[in-house]
């Protein structure tokens, strides 16, 4: 019942968020310690651009939901960051693993030092996948804006180059994992970090073009 809910939703996706009907992306909520609340402005300014720049109809206000919960199913797609430990419960495991598998999808974003802790538990989730990098002719870096070079660099955290990791379920990606890169922190207010108008601007784009990605594949 769950799965067919998420099927059908996605089914009418495009005429939900590019029409008139407004469709609702959430926060994920986790236990373990680690800072889910992290960025509280990151996703109202994103679904602000999507819905400027990209004509969607997203609601502007997220919801928060609960790994483990049943109204995951509910939203299309799901936004998780932080800094710390994560830990799933098996009914996390194994709740988010109907949601991706039957049309969901999860976007996360390391907001420094939730690398470790969120590799192991997305392992949990799908023992059988393997976090590859996607190449930079990956579609979800040609949707509106072009990303030649794969992911921005929004912060500095270890002076390493910015990846975006995938995993893919019977060819499609279920989940995509931006390291190194902290577009979360990008789409947060200006006054929040500092940020250069241009900089902002490049994480807004590529948030934006996750959001066409998901929403049109």
């Amino acid at each position: 019942m769950k799965i067919k809910l998420v099927l059908i939703a996605l089914g009418f996706l495009s005429l939900q968020v590019f029409g008139q009907t407004s469709v609702k992306i959430a926060l994920l909520k986790y236990s373990g310690g680690g800072d889910w609340y992290a960025n509280p402005t990151s996703l109202p300014n994103l679904i602000k651009f999507c819905n400027e720049e990209l004509g969607t109809n997203i609601d502007p206000d997220p919801a928060t939901v609960d790994v483990g919960s049943p109204e995951i199913f509910n939203y299309p797609f799901v936004h998780l960051t932080g800094h710390g430990n994560v830990v799933f419960s098996n009914q996390d495991i194994k709740n988010l693993r109907e949601y991706l598998t039957g049309g969901g999808f999860l976007h996360i974003s390391d907001n420094y030092g939730i690398d470790e802790y969120i590799r192991r538990e997305m392992k949990r989730v799908f023992p059988e996948l393997e976090f590859v990098e996607l190449p930079f002719d990956h579609p979800i870096y040609h949707q509106k804006y072009d990303f030649n070079q794969g992911l921005p660099k929004i912060h500095e955290h270890n002076d390493k180059p910015p990846q975006g990791f995938g995993l893919l379920y019977e060819g499609r990606l279920i989940c995509f994992y931006d390291y190194e890169c902290d577009l979360g922190d990008g789409w947060e207010d200006p006054a929040v970090h500092n940020d250069s108008q241009a900089t902002r601007k490049k994480a807004l784009e590529m948030g934006a073009n996750i959001i066409q990605y998901v929403f049109t594949q």
